[in-house]
């Protein structure tokens, strides 16, 4: 059965500023939402005080609903995936049991690999992915701030899992996330992979918001990384934008200077990044298929000696 209803059920698994943002915004329009999270600090605190969201509309409180996976229950009908993407297989495993439900799993994670554990978990024809150019970040437990341009793209995981996608673009949109289906749903997972890749690594070594990189040398480093991307992709027949990349990446040095990449704002709360599924990624791929990612390389292994320096 079709994803349909005007105020489906929605399960968002991730508490972080991803998951609060999107959770804030569905509930404000009518949909019954629940919050799972590992964290029950962070989970008693929004049951205490609502999520504050602020964005160009202003501040305001919103009420969610909150449970911790073994607590998670049907019913169900859109479950979205917002965990980190080294944390997406135990997350996934933590709400396995709601596939009673038959929900409707969406991913719009950075990185690539979350829509297969999600099919696997969930049934292939049953799970959307796509991609979130929405700036988003977390002050305190339940606050989260949105601001400039933003927009979604989605698509089915396979060609029947399309039919599910008309009903959660119009959620989205109802939302206020500017959400489209994607005509190529595997190119704008890649693309958005390029575009964090371009940029999340570099704010993370360098610990620059986005206008320390609105420069010669940080735009050198990013369209380097998106050449590399490109060309990955291009050997695995996927084809890829390169300009319009670059043109969202000027955008986002542009109108959200002040916004902390997500791999920053993982290094200042001593988290684990992403970095094996967005540049890693690029760079395994690239491996196998026999193109040079020395940009790729190098950003990554910087990462990976700060990660395992806090731990040594």
């Amino acid at each position: 059965m079709a994803l349909s209803s005007m105020h489906p059920h929605v399960t968002i698994v991730g508490a972080g500023a991803m998951g609060c943002l999107f959770a804030a915004r569905i509930a404000e329009q009518g949909s019954p939402v629940t919050l799972v999270d590992v964290d029950e600090a962070r989970l008693g605190a929004i049951a205490r005080d609502g999520i504050t969201l602020t964005d160009d509309e202003g501040a305001r409180v919103i009420r969610v609903a909150v449970a911790t996976a073994a607590q998670a229950a049907g019913p169900v009908d859109l479950l979205m995936l917002f965990t980190k993407g080294v944390h997406s297989a135990a997350a996934t495993r933590s709400v396995a049991h709601l596939a009673d439900t038959a929900p409707v799993a969406l991913t719009l994670q950075n990185g690539i690999g979350n829509a297969e554990l999600l099919a696997a978990t969930f049934g292939a024809d049953r799970v959307l992915m796509g991609t979130a150019h929405v700036p988003s970040d977390l002050s305190g437990p339940a606050s989260v701030a949105t601001h400039g341009f933003g927009f979604v793209e989605l698509g089915g995981f396979t060609p029947e899992g399309y039919e599910h996608a008309p009903a959660a673009v119009d959620l989205l949109n109802r939302a206020g996330f500017g959400a489209s289906m994607a005509h190529d749903v595997n190119a704008a997972v890649w693309e958005k992979v390029a575009f964090n890749a371009a940029l999340n690594a570099t704010a993370m070594i360098c610990e620059v918001a986005n206008a320390g990189m609105n420069n010669e040398p940080g735009r050198r480093l990013a369209f380097s990384v998106v050449d590399e991307a490109v060309a990955v992709a291009a050997a695995r027949g996927i084809p890829l934008d390169g300009a319009r990349i670059r043109s969202t990446i000027d955008a986002a040095l542009r109108e959200h200077a002040h916004h902390k990449a997500s791999m920053l704002q993982d290094r200042e709360h001593g988290r684990a990044t992403e970095i094996e599924t967005i540049n890693g990624a690029i760079g395994r791929e690239g491996a196998r298929l026999g193109v040079p990612t020395p940009v790729c390389d190098t950003l990554s292994d910087l990462v990976r000696i700060i990660e395992r320096s806090r731990t040594e």
